[in-house]
């Protein structure tokens, strides 16, 4: 069964969704069944949002459960493994995982815990690539730019 937790942030309302003490969702906007006892996952990874938004955590170690595909499961892996600050391709997880671009591209868009799984470190090879958070490439600016990669941006 599924708890909820809204957590307020500079990008907007997001909700964290835990299942059996793992994360497995972010989502832009208020929860419809927002527990009022959320779980000690759910707490802690308000408090680790908290702490990223306000700059004093540079990695995000929770326990997470990607639901979907192996191919979904390596995508989330490469991009969890890029570190803050840092950018990568499409391209280049690409060629890490023996695939075209593309699929990374669709796997990328299709991540279900957007920012602690960050995929919007991942650029095109001529720009930004898209971002499926509210607000879309501008919401990936300003992570971007929250993490000192905007010179990146220039």
């Amino acid at each position: 069964m599924s708890q909820f937790l809204q957590v307020p942030s500079p990008v907007g309302v997001l909700t964290l969704e835990a299942e059996q003490e793992r994360i497995v969702a972010l989502r832009w906007g208020e929860a419809e069944l927002a527990c009022d006892d959320p779980s000690a996952v759910l707490q802690e990874g308000a408090a680790q949002l908290e702490a990223y938004f306000k700059g004093q955590l540079s990695a995000f170690d929770l326990p997470l459960h990607v639901k979907g595909s192996d191919f979904q499961k390596a995508v989330c892996a490469q991009m969890s493994a890029i570190p803050l600050g840092e950018t990568r391709t499409y391209g280049e997880i690409a060629k890490e995982l023996g695939q075209a671009a593309q699929p990374v591209g669709n796997a990328c868009g299709a991540n279900p815990i957007p920012i602690i799984i960050p995929c919007h470190r991942v650029l095109g090879a001529n720009g930004l690539g898209g971002f499926s958070g509210a607000g879309g490439v501008e919401t990936k600016v300003t992570l971007l730019r929250h993490e000192g990669a905007a010179g990146l941006l220039i």
